[in-house]
């Protein structure tokens, strides 16, 4: 019989727009003004922290609508942004710089909703606010570094191949000149050097000595891959951070534009990007002794390190081993001791080094030393921000057997202390430093600027749409209606529940494109109605004809359409894919709503019926 779906079709339309309703109510809730308080650097907020905070907020009747204590985090929900600041000022006044005190906006979902995944749309920096750097990698360090590697390397090479040299030092243009003692061996080794290093410019500047420099093709591979890995590296740190949605992608040659929706307080992302150091691992020196060695009195290739309690430890200066060649990380507890520990995983090259180490160095400790780059608040003849250098010994651990690729951090004080390692080695270690060249903080009120008018936008747009139908399709304009208002709930509910799609002001502009998209799809159905009327088609057989026959033309449409939002997704960066994204949705959700959705409720009315004239 024509126009009559079957029970099992209907139930699924209903059901598939009952689901997409339910998965969009979060965005009903909005947010609640926020304090995230968590501790630092091993430290770990406990119920005596929690007790603190409740006492700091009672004794300024500061009102709340709930705090909690989970996973070592203390998040404390307000009424409005005004207690929300006078709550992070004097909670920080009361816990000093042991702890965190962050700005946020904590979704306000209820726990049902949450416990059967529910969660609301994820909104970008120019609708929700937050903190956007444009950080800039310090290519001097980077190069530095490599030619410190190289002439680590040319040291070795030279040895084994029993080439005698006098010095091997740096040079301008981060060159580096190896000087022989006999100048008979000076052919020999630029041919051996050149064989070697195919990546080197390598020239006779005397009768005994060479200078290696990068070519402009390897320097310029230096910098793309030190910037590539310093990209990389930089998400995986915000990601085990916890910042929902960043956006962290390269601007130009040297720069890294990061965006941090949510996060209102430009100190609490400084923190968040602090992290961004290095870490080395070197054998310590128990030859030297410590208290000549603070006074300045200790041998050439070691130096005076201080742990976070303030006492020194004497350390070799060439590291045993960089972060770079950290592949995986995860904190425990040792099943001997009942101590935490930190269990490392390192690539092939990393393996070998830490084998070839730990043979020769068994039962001599090693420690894991913390670098970092802080702004120093001044600036060089360029403008450039001056970098200061901060070490700090994070632990020292006895080598108890010799191991490879995989193997444990122990001497850990906390389970807190070996979380946080964790993530710090899991996460990579920098191949430069960076430093922030310009910030800019988008305030929530902006944000909320934005979204009032993006919905000014939609609903003008969705009205209009509504009105029109109305008017000139009558009950048939009603379907149309309908169908457009349940793609909107599929697209908000589908875009809550995609963990990459992110609503920015463009995506608003792809939502409302997409409405007129989706009635477009009726429109064509519905003249294609009319027409087969004119032509005097029985009623049921013209509303057959103009479902299938403009199928094929929507079909081709809408396939375009999404093709190109695929383009412009794959090409595109930050607003753009966010346009793409729900342009994409939107089309392909009306795919379903316009012809699927409208043909039940035709066919409910209509449908198996003598009819004499549609409302059409």
């Amino acid at each position: 019989m024509l126009n009559r779906y079957p029970l099992w079709k209907n139930i699924m339309v209903i059901l598939v727009v009952a689901i997409g309703l339910l998965y969009s109510l979060p965005n009903l809730y909005g947010e609640d003004p926020a304090v995230q308080i968590s501790g630092t650097r091993g430290q770990t907020a406990d119920t005596a922290v929690f007790d603190q905070v409740q006492q700091v907020l009672n004794e300024n009747n500061l009102p709340i609508k709930s705090i909690s204590l989970q996973n070592g985090s203390i998040l404390t929900r307000f009424e409005n942004t005004d207690d929300q600041l006078l709550a992070k000022d004097k909670i920080v006044e009361k816990l000093g710089n042991n702890y965190s005190v962050a700005l946020n906006l904590a979704p306000a979902t209820p726990k049902w909703l949450e416990d059967i995944g529910g969660s609301p749309m994820k909104w970008g920096l120019d609708l929700r606010g937050g903190v956007r750097f444009l950080m800039e990698v310090d290519m001097n360090t980077a190069l530095s570094k490599r030619q410190e590697q190289l002439q680590d390397n040319l040291r070795t090479e030279m040895r084994k191949e029993k080439y005698q040299y006098r010095s091997i030092q740096s040079s301008d243009n981060f060159s580096t000149v190896i000087t022989l003692a006999k100048e008979s061996q000076l052919p020999d080794v630029q041919r051996f050097l050149r064989k070697q290093h195919p990546d080197l410019t390598i020239e006779k500047v005397s009768d005994n000595s060479l200078s290696l420099r990068l070519s402009e093709a390897a320097l310029t591979e230096a910098r793309d891959r030190a910037v590539e890995q310093n990209l990389s590296i930089l998400r995986r740190r915000v990601e085990e951070l916890g910042v929902s949605e960043p956006v962290i992608q390269r601007q130009g040659a040297e720069r890294i534009v990061v965006e941090l929706p949510g996060v209102q307080d430009t100190a609490r992302a400084k923190e968040i990007l602090g992290a961004t150091a290095t870490l080395e691992f070197r054998l310590v020196n128990q030859t030297a002794n410590v208290e000549a060695a603070v006074k300045g009195i200790l041998p050439a290739d070691s130096e005076v390190k201080l742990d976070r309690h303030g006492r020194p430890v004497v350390l070799y200066k060439r590291a045993v081993l960089g972060g770079e060649h950290i592949t995986n990380a995860s904190s425990g507890l040792d099943q001997n001791t009942g101590t935490p520990q930190v269990s490392v995983t390192l690539d092939s090259e990393g393996g070998e080094i830490m084998s070839q180490t730990t043979k020769l160095n068994l039962k001599k400790p090693m420690a894991t030393l913390y670098v970092e780059y802080k702004d120093s608040g001044k600036k060089d003849e360029n403008g450039k921000t001056i970098l200061v250098k901060n070490e700090e010994v994070i632990n020292v651990a006895t080598i108890q057997g010799r191991f490879g690729s995989q193997f444990q951090i122990t001497g850990i004080d906390s389970p807190a202390e070996a979380q946080n390692l964790s993530v710090l080695l899991r996460s990579g270690a920098l191949t430069a430093p960076i430093q922030i060249v310009e910030e800019r903080t988008v305030g929530p009120s902006l944000g909320a600027q934005n979204v009032e008018q993006g919905m000014k936008a939609g609903l003008w747009g969705l009205g209009i749409v509504i009105v029109f139908m109305l008017i000139y399709y009558k009950l048939f304009g009603l379907f149309a209606n309908i169908a457009l208002v349940a793609n909107m709930i599929l697209l908000v509910g589908l875009m809550s529940l995609l963990p990459g799609a992110t609503l920015t002001m463009p995506g608003i502009a792809g939502i409302v494109l997409s409405v007129g998209m989706s009635v477009d799809a009726n429109v064509l159905i519905f003249e294609r109605i009319k027409e087969e009327i004119r032509n005097k088609r029985p009623i049921q057989q013209a509303i057959n004809e103009g479902y299938n026959g403009a199928f094929t033309s929507i079909f081709d449409a809408n396939l375009t359409t999404i093709l190109t939002s695929i383009i412009l997704y794959a090409v595109g960066t930050g607003p753009v894919k966010g346009f793409a994204i729900t342009l994409a949705l939107g089309v392909a959700i009306s795919m379903f709503t316009a012809i699927t959705g409208t043909r039940m409720l035709v066919n409910l009315i209509y449908g198996g019926k003598r009819v004499e004239k549609l409302s059409i």
